[in-house]
């Protein structure tokens, strides 16, 4: 019995030693997080350092402290119109003495959203004061953005190669019928392309047009804004003939950028670091290359947006539309009314700004954020419509109640369709030697019956629902634009456009940004658009949400000297890795049912080269599972 009791008591020290241990690791990692909250009063002269590593969103999603904690290689999200605030506030301060680029993990964003960008490092430039970029290898999103600043500079092992919009897509039909599951698919519009991956194991002719006309507009517009900001650097050459410059220099990527004066300098960082040195100065002691630094959080707390004026409210739809509640960065139909109906019961709004970067989803969600807009219409309120990178399908759907409607010329909207999809799997229980069978008492009797099948009733009236929700589509985007439903009824089918062939389609009907929105919105409350202030209507972040921010803002302290750069093949790497995590997400969209959907898929090709953070950590862990 003593043998025992000792025992007991040994491990009941050793679990007393865990719990205390990790209670110690836990608060000093809150301490240290809090120490790395960022410092508005410790701003000194110094350099603005802007570092992109991940993706540029309209709404980041609500980070994971406890992934942050494992190590988890989750990719960043940075806020639009925070950036964008910090640029804009750099170029008239004195502490600025330079803006400095990191695109070195820059993954991009939507072509909206990158050009907003790339215009306010353009502003800080014609201000008179330096902006410097660096990479390894530059992307097409991130050179457009570098190709604002003064100087560009890039690892002599570096190298750029602009690929443009395009790339495969993949198409489950094979695979489907080799497991024995049918998809049942219900839609309307000839260029409702969302579907045809499970149905088809090519691109229908109608989408190929489709997506060629779209991507060419894009890729015409990046040409023309390039250009427009490096007028002297051969870019049209690298684009139609890279394999010729490359080559002609021996191989040499980054001596055939130089030589054709896409990037100024070629350097490392620490040489990059001794330029930045001599603009914004270095701390005496430190190792060679460093120079002050201005942290981007910190400059940002420092320019906090402005608390009077006449209130705007600005309500964000960014993301995938569902159902339910969910946090920021995914467009949850009862959240965001609910955001909305309480910031009109509470705030003292003049007007409403409804900030749309969505490819849609749910239709019944999508109503939803529709009719809550409409409460702000029956209080007398202005509704202006301001679109982010992408707007389609139930994005244009939230967007119909606009008195105006704003989007960048490469903004990617319409999709005006709806489909549905339900997976059957009796083929393939019947491989496995299973069937079903059973008593029906009327035509819907256990249907949709996943084991035996859709019946023809059921066929019918799903797709008579699908059929009538377009029309209630075609109706909204009639009475909304002013067009006969036969011609709006024309330019929907599901086709995907620009936001330049909107305008002139009649889909949107001014090119700008937020601030844009913003200032038309006070103009038709008659108020002095430079005396109003935008009061974006949030959920607060909680604790948990605070703390993973706090997390990854002292990581990115440790991040800047020892980061390992990305060169050109790695980056080549990384985005392909990008369409094996869309994959993994059109597969969970079959697998969720038959919920009718007005989402435009197809959209996602011309976004960042990431998933969603879900998709991507499955897509990870079974990459990681199949390598040797």
């Amino acid at each position: 019995m003593k043998l025992v009791r000792g025992a007991w008591k040994l491990l009941v020290g050793i679990k007393d030693g865990l719990v205390l241990l990790a209670m110690l690791l836990f608060f000093g990692l809150i301490f240290a997080a809090l120490s790395a909250r960022p410092n508005a009063a410790a701003i000194t002269n110094g350099a603005l350092l802007v570092d992109l590593s991940g993706t540029i969103v309209e709404q980041p999603e609500e980070g994971d402290p406890f992934a942050t904690l494992a190590g988890g290689d989750v990719a960043k999200q940075h806020r639009l119109r925070d950036v964008i605030r910090a640029l804009d506030t750099a170029q008239s301060d004195t502490r600025v003495k330079a803006v400095v680029l990191d695109m070195d993990s820059f993954m991009g964003g939507y072509p909206a959203a990158v050009s907003q960008l790339a215009e306010a490092v353009g502003r800080v430039r014609q201000s008179g004061k330096p902006v410097l970029a660096f990479a390894t290898a530059y992307s097409d999103d991130s050179y457009l953005v570098a190709a604002n600043a003064s100087e560009i500079w890039m690892d002599p092992f570096g190298g750029t190669l602009f690929s443009g919009p395009g790339g495969s897509q993949l198409y489950y039909k094979g695979l489907i019928d080799r497991l024995g599951i049918n998809a049942h698919i219900y839609r309307v519009g000839t260029y409702k392309a969302a579907v045809e991956p499970y149905t088809r194991a090519d691109q229908s002719p109608e989408a190929r047009a489709a997506n060629q006309a779209l991507y060419g507009a894009i890729f015409s517009q990046w040409q023309e804004a390039v250009q427009k900001a490096r007028p002297k650097a051969r870019v049209a050459e690298f684009v139609a003939r890279p394999d010729t410059l490359v080559t002609a220099a021996n191989g040499d990527i980054a001596r055939a950028n130089l030589t054709a004066g896409l990037v100024d300098k070629l350097g490392d960082r620490t040489s990059f670091g001794k330029r930045v040195a001599e603009l914004a100065g270095a701390d005496a002691g430190k190792p060679a290359g460093n120079f002050k630094t201005i942290k981007l959080a910190s400059w940002l707390a420092a320019n906090p947006l402005p608390t009077s004026g006449d209130a705007i409210g600005v309500i964000t739809v960014a993301g995938t539309i569902i159902d339910g509640k969910a946090g920021p960065g995914t467009a949850a139909g009862d959240t965001i009314s609910n955001l909305l109906l309480k910031g009109l019961a509470e705030k003292k709004l003049k007007a409403l700004v409804v900030r749309v970067d969505s490819p849609g989803g749910s239709v019944l969600a999508s109503e939803k954020i529709r009719q809550a807009i409409l409460q702000a219409k029956a209080r007398g309120l202005p509704v202006v419509v301001s679109m982010g990178g992408l707007a389609a399908s139930g994005g244009y759907w939230v967007s119909t109640p606009g008195d105006v409607i704003f989007a960048e010329p490469n903004t990617i909207t319409g999709s005006i369709g709806i489909f549905g999809v339900i997976p059957t799997f009796e083929n393939a229980i019947t491989k496995i030697g299973v069937t079903a069978d059973g008593i029906a008492t009327t035509p819907l009797s256990g249907q949709p019956d996943l084991f035996r099948g859709t019946n023809a009733a059921v066929d019918t009236i799903l797709q008579s629902s699908i059929e009538n929700g377009y029309r209630r589509f075609l109706t909204l985007v009639s009475q909304s634009r002013k067009l006969p439903v036969a011609r709006v009824n024309q330019i929907a089918q599901g086709r995907v456009w620009d936001g330049g062939t909107a305008r002139q389609l009649g889909l949107v009907d001014r090119f700008g940004s937020l601030p844009d929105a913003i200032a038309e919105a006070a103009r038709l409350a008659k108020l002095d658009p430079v005396k109003v202030r935008p009061v974006y209507l949030e959920k607060e972040p909680g604790f948990a949400a605070q703390l993973a921010a706090m997390f990854a803002q002292s990581g990115d302290e440790e991040a800047g000297e020892g980061e390992v750069a990305r060169d050109i093949f790695a980056r080549m790497a990384a985005e392909r890795r990008g369409v094996f995590a869309q994959a993994i997400g059109d597969m969970r969209m079959l697998a969720k049912g038959p919920a009718m959907q007005a989402r435009c898929i197809e959209c996602a090709g011309m976004g960042p080269g990431v998933a969603s953070r879900e998709d991507a950590r499955i897509a990870a862990f079974l990459i990681e599972r199949t390598l040797p």
